[in-house]
């Protein structure tokens, strides 16, 4: 394990060691639950609809999966404590462009520069994971800093509404800017002093059958995830839900995700195979969103069970299969494994929203056509997920029999030792 002690009081650099992992996971997840809670005073200042909203979380996420691709290859090369660097300074730089911005395209490519810092998430947490964190910690450690995406939803439903209402939307944006700056200047204390960047090429490798599969159901969970988070509080307001409340659900759903995050991770570390985690929870979300789709007027109790029980299963299966990818090298390298599984996530979370909108038929501020339409076609992903953990479970478990099959039929090399007289 690299050594990173740089502060003199180790406990201390330990500490903030899993705190800048936890926010270099949620600053750049932030821009997706901040627009889909102040979506509201957004359009209303800058002229555009609700159904534009998914344009804004296809533009970030968009940006994330094409670099995706590279990522790891980049984090690699550079190493993770520039790599860490260049995150929150983009960070940085593009929320103080959403702060300043004038027109809807002008926050499509402030958010849009967010995907750099999405893409770079994951690759350079995990790498520092897999450095720094004994084998017995590592899944404990990848379940909590995946949490920080949840602890983005958190703020956003909880503060930021608060913080719009009483100085303005670009205020709640802005003071996001002097956070990533603080964790930037800190990098240096969390990461390793011998700076192990490979300085390898961009190779492209293409992944195995085991990462194609674990990419399937990632998209498929990208997909409904990013509809349901960014649509959610838009459909609750439909349904007479006030704005705080409707926002309330958002919080909900990250106190659940990091709850989901923290306690499943490790225990999925306890299975022979995760991947029959990964279709239990994908089926309860599934369910979940079955019951909250049948909201009306007098029933908003449904709201928060659709809140409640996304946030509890469909989160935490990001953070499972990073771990998956930390922990078994049948995936392939970390970073590189990494970045190809966020090329499938972003991707997901990139057209979810469009292709909601598409389904449900928007037409400016109103629905023209029938949301529940949209609602089915994202269990519909769901259960296509489920089949794809079933078949990965399947091909992982031909995979260990043929290995145990070839190690039987190895042949025992035994020397025998004759004893000579002394």
């Amino acid at each position: 394990m690299l050594k990173t002690r740089t502060m003199q009081h180790p406990a201390i650099t330990d500490i903030w060691f899993r705190v800048v992992l936890i926010f270099a996971m949620s600053l750049p997840m932030l821009v997706l639950y901040a627009t889909s809670t102040l979506g509201p005073l957004l359009g209303s200042d800058l002229r555009f609809g609700p159904a534009s909203l998914g344009y804004l979380v296809m533009s970030s996420f968009g940006v994330a999966a094409v670099l995706s691709l590279w990522a790891g290859a980049f984090v690699d090369r550079i190493g993770s404590r520039n790599a860490l660097i260049v995150l929150f300074s983009t960070i940085a730089s593009a929320f103080t462009w959403i702060a300043s911005v004038e027109s809807y395209y002008g926050l499509i490519g402030a958010t849009a520069l967010c995907g750099i810092a999405q893409a770079l998430a994951n690759p350079v947490t995990n790498l520092l994971i897999a450095q720094q964190v004994p084998p017995a910690k590592k899944a404990k450690i990848v379940g909590l800093k995946q949490s920080g995406v949840q602890l983005a939803a958190l703020f956003a439903g909880l503060v930021l509404p608060g913080i719009a209402f009483e100085y303005g939307w670009r205020t709640a944006f802005a003071m996001v800017v002097p956070v990533a700056i603080l964790f930037a200047l800190t990098a240096p204390f969390v990461t390793p002093k011998t700076h192990p960047g490979t300085g390898r090429g961009f190779t492209f490798f293409p992944p195995n059958s085991f990462l194609l599969r674990l990419m399937g159901i990632q998209f498929c969970v990208g997909v409904s995830l990013s509809a349901f988070v960014t649509f959610l509080p838009t459909f609750a307001i439909q349904h007479g839900m006030p704005l705080s409340l409707a926002g309330t659900l958002i919080a909900v759903l990250g106190v659940m995700g990091m709850c989901s995050r923290i306690v499943l991770t490790p225990m999925g570390a306890k299975f022979k195979d995760e991947s029959l985690l990964l279709l239990l929870l994908i089926a309860i979300a599934a369910c979940s969103m079955g019951v909250m789709m049948l909201t009306d007027a007098e029933n908003h109790w449904r709201l928060w069970v659709g809140a409640v029980g996304v946030g509890l299963t469909a989160v935490g299966t990001n953070a499972i299969a990073m771990s998956m990818l930390i922990r078994d090298a049948a995936f392939g390298p970390v970073t590189v494994a990494s970045g190809f599984v966020s090329v499938a996530f972003f991707g997901g979370f990139a057209l979810g929203p469009p292709f909601f909108g598409a389904i449900s038929n928007y037409s400016g501020a109103n629905y023209s056509g029938d949301p529940l339409f949209g609602w089915t076609a994202l269990i519909g992903v769901l259960l296509s997920a489920c089949m794809m953990s079933s078949a990965l479970a399947s091909a992982r478990r031909r995979a260990r029999a043929s290995l145990m099959a070839a190690d039987a039929m190895q042949p025992t090399n035994v020397v025998a030792f004759k004893r000579t007289p002394e």
